[in-house]
């Protein structure tokens, strides 16, 4: 896998969930924070963002989508919101199940609303470096596999055909990665953008996220990138943060967590899938890192 794929598959758990929201007049929804990601895509019509803490409003229009990638309480509004109003929403859940404020005079909007499950207990620091919104207005020959899985998304909404059970939560996952991609080519903030730009980096992360059961060195992974370990350890440490080896340990363990989180494979068959040469090799370097047992964490977080 890359390591963009590798990145959201760390932390997704189960199926993302969405509701189809059609509001119009005057209408104030309020979000509460979430233990994951949020998404809202406008299908039409226009709105406005309002992030808890002060942040600062954001315009949505038709075909906008915005991420709130650390689940940050919010609250959407009608376009022309003033900030009394925005202190009074109402919760969305009363919206969504009971109809309330989907009926008045004025323009109205329709959204796709939706959450992602996600364990915060081992980000990658690709996803932890996003912003707390990322908002992608729509834009003419603006990132098509983005403005692609909109349309299919739309359409699958509005024609409930046979299948969409499994269709929609597909294009919810298409979603979150082509919502990646377009902030990374639009120049995201953070260091991850520019770790992915470098050819050197890149290579050695390539390599590493292809066969993390390997039994790499610093020597052979630098010979995969083309370069010196010297140079290989100067460029990956001033980019990710950490030594090329220290991140192989860590993606390593993140990888034993979610097989041991989401499977019952043996833990002999998790530590040879991780690159550990036992159960007690994998075992003692677990414990270390996460200060609790592969079985006692097992117990705790299987899903």
């Amino acid at each position: 896998m890359d390591v963009v794929s590798d990145a959201i598959a760390a932390v997704r758990v189960g199926s993302p969930s969405s509701d189809r929201l059609r509001v119009a007049g005057t209408w104030c929804v309020r979000l509460a924070p979430y233990e994951g990601a949020g998404f809202h895509v406008v299908l039409s019509g226009s709105c406005l963002l309002v992030p808890d803490g002060g942040g600062a409003p954001v315009t949505l229009g038709p075909g906008d989508v915005v991420l709130l990638p650390h689940g940050a309480g919010h609250v959407l509004a009608h376009a022309a919101a003033e900030p009394a109003e925005v202190r009074r929403a109402v919760p969305f859940e009363k919206v969504r199940d009971t109809g309330a404020g989907r009926a008045g005079p004025g323009p109205g909007v329709e959204l796709l609303c939706g959450k992602y499950r996600l364990d915060r207990s081992r980000t990658h620091p690709l996803m932890a470096e996003l912003p707390q919104v990322v908002h992608l207005p729509h834009r003419v020959g603006g990132h098509p596999e983005l403005r692609a899985a909109v349309d299919l998304l739309a359409r699958e909404l509005a024609e409930r055909r046979p299948g969409g059970c499994l269709a929609l939560p597909s294009l919810l996952d298409l979603l979150l990665v082509y919502l990646v991609r377009a902030w990374m080519a639009e120049g995201g903030t953070g260091a991850w953008p520019a770790v992915l730009n470098d050819p050197v980096t890149t290579a050695a992360l390539r390599a590493l996220h292809s066969d993390p059961a390997a039994p790499w060195t610093a020597g052979r992974l630098a010979a995969e990138a083309g370069v010196s370990r010297a140079t290989l350890a100067r460029r990956f440490t001033a980019l990710v943060g950490r030594p090329p080896m220290a991140y192989l340990t860590w993606w390593r363990l993140t990888l034993a967590a979610t097989r041991l989180r989401e499977t019952d494979a043996p833990l002999a068959a998790v530590a040879r899938e991780t690159g550990y040469g036992s159960p007690y090799a994998l075992s003692h370097a677990f414990s270390r890192e996460f200060g609790i047992t592969p079985g006692r964490y097992r117990a705790l977080t299987a899903s």
